[in-house]
């Protein structure tokens, strides 16, 4: 029987190793990150608990605002714990599992997110489109089946990823020149013909953003169309305050999101230092600024998270 090549196998650990070329800078780095990331963190609270607890917000559109906040802690947590850890403690060893585990919800969340995106469009095509049928077909059954949609589609996306990951030998290689695990950064450690991971990481989950993203675009054609026949000008207003604040959490999601991967993928010019802080930013950016856009667009959720920051003295004058 010949001897096991265990050189190979998976390693028993990865190693990640930050900001490449900036390590003497991670302590300064972290600081506005954890600023970042406990302020998204307290955004998103906030906003969570003022739609769980006011029945007036049990609507379409915020039930779905709920579900991208939990998809924004998510993302965000995934990643910067271990990324404060890395930065504060040297601590960048991780097991090959966690590693494969840390890159399944960082990019199954993002997924879920697009799809939610693409969800609060259709609210916003039907509410404006078509107000008298919106009760009847944005039902809270159909709010808690796209749910549902979300996680299933995302989770058959990425899924395979961890298949692709596992059947690949790596012959030692083991340090990972990142802050977080995400896919192609562990694929480009093997020591094999990583062709497969390439073109599945490229073509099948950026495909599925690309019709979310066509679709998000063709309802907001159809919205646009829809506010140019309405005859008053408080009409016009009304309707594009509420679109408002949704149109900027998209580009907020995927501006970033799109210039990190094509950056990375063709932006061979870039330094990498700078792919790696723009991949950080966008794990942190979008989380902290989806409930500051809706909170202070949105004159429902604005009004009730004043009444829970306001101390109890204030309330009662």
């Amino acid at each position: 029987m010949p001897p096991l090549n265990l050189t190979n196998l998976p390693p028993a650990t990865f190693v990640l190793a930050g900001i490449p070329g900036m390590e003497k800078s991670h302590i300064w780095i972290s600081i506005p990150f954890c600023s970042i990331y406990l302020a998204a963190l307290l955004g998103n609270g906030v906003l969570l608990f003022v739609i769980g607890t006011e029945r007036s917000l049990h609507q379409p559109m915020y039930l779905f605002l709920s579900m991208l906040a939990i998809a924004d802690l998510m993302l965000s947590t995934t990643t910067v714990p271990k990324m404060l850890a890395l930065f504060w403690f040297r601590a960048g060893e991780i097991s090959f599992d966690a590693c494969l585990t840390q890159m399944f919800f960082l990019h199954f969340s993002f997924s879920a997110e697009s799809v939610i995106l693409l969800a609060m469009a259709f609210d916003r095509f039907v509410a404006i489109c078509y107000p008298l049928q919106h009760a009847a077909v944005l039902t809270q059954s159909a709010v808690v089946k796209t749910g549902l949609v979300a996680l299933l589609r995302s989770f058959c996306i990425i899924f395979p990823c961890i298949f692709l990951l596992k059947r690949l030998p790596f012959c030692g290689h083991n340090v990972i020149p990142h802050t977080y695990c995400e896919h192609m950064g562990i694929a480009r450690l093997a020591c094999a013909d990583i062709s497969i991971n390439v073109l599945y990481g490229l073509a099948v989950p950026f495909a599925a953003i690309v019709v979310d993203v066509v679709l998000i675009a063709v309802s907001y054609v159809l919205i646009l169309l829809a506010l140019f026949r309405l005859p008053s000008r408080t009409a016009h207003h009304k309707a594009f305050n509420t679109c408002g604040s949704h149109v900027c959490v998209i580009l907020l999601f995927y501006i970033p999101a799109f210039f990190t991967v094509l950056t990375h993928r063709f932006g061979q010019e870039i330094p990498h230092h700078t792919h790696i802080l723009l991949a950080n930013l966008y794990v942190l950016f979008p989380p902290l600024m989806n409930p500051v856009v809706y909170g202070v667009r949105t004159q429902q959720i604005k009004e009730k998270a004043i009444v829970l920051i306001k101390p109890p003295q204030s309330r009662c004058k």
